[in-house]
């Protein structure tokens, strides 16, 4: 008998939880590199070549999960360039008023993945934690109060914008305000067990059942 799928949180930092669905799909996102050597028959990556091998000093676009497997510093097989989103111009912006940006357009897991590009050797690396930092500090309270103070209105544009961790957060502040008024109202009163918890009380069972 199957059980219903339980949401696995993401990693946050370097590492992917592999177990989240969210950071399975933030690891397809594609980033910019350099072949510093070439690759003998991985033509097929390269959807515009016509060859069987790639050749030293092409330019391509690979998902995030290849280019942390190829990447070595000390061998230097591939050289990683920052994306636009994550370079000074826009540490710029975001500097000035993180809140104007729609996150969601630009990259819809702006932190994660930035987080993961601390892993390649880069100067920028400090300024980059320093953004996703500043970022979420500036945009958690608007966020927060936005969940608490539009409980009846419309908020799909407002959400739209959104990162996917932020999506989350707004999700959870909105759930909280629900469940205080429930309690208000005296809807409340009795204390159950998190999904979690039950679900853990579950996997025990079935397997000192068996």
């Amino acid at each position: 008998m199957w059980e219903s799928y339980c949401a696995v949180e993401a990693g946050l930092g370097r590492e992917e939880n592999f177990l989240s669905l969210d950071d399975v799909l933030m690891s397809q996102e594609k980033l910019p590199c350099r072949l510093e050597s070439g690759l003998a028959r991985l033509g097929f990556l390269d959807k515009g070549g016509e060859t069987e091998h790639i050749p030293q000093g092409s330019k391509m676009e690979l998902p995030l999960w290849l280019v942390k497997g190829l990447y070595d510093n000390k061998r230097r097989i591939i050289s990683v360039e920052l994306p636009k989103i994550y370079r000074q111009g826009w540490r710029t912006v975001f500097s000035a008023d993180a809140n104007v940006v729609d996150l969601h357009k630009m990259g819809p897991h702006y932190y994660s993945f930035g987080s993961q590009l601390l892993n390649f050797d880069s100067p920028e690396n400090t300024e980059i934690a320093q953004t996703l930092l500043q970022t979420f500090i500036g945009r958690f309270r608007r966020i927060m109060d936005s969940s608490q103070n539009a409980y009846n209105e419309d908020t799909s544009a407002l959400v739209a914008r959104l990162d996917e961790l932020e999506r989350v957060l707004f999700k959870a502040g909105q759930s909280g305000l629900n469940d205080f008024q429930n309690w208000e109202r005296g809807q409340a009163a009795q204390i159950t067990a998190s999904s979690l918890v039950q679900s853990y009380k579950k996997r025990k069972f079935h397997e000192t059942d068996t």
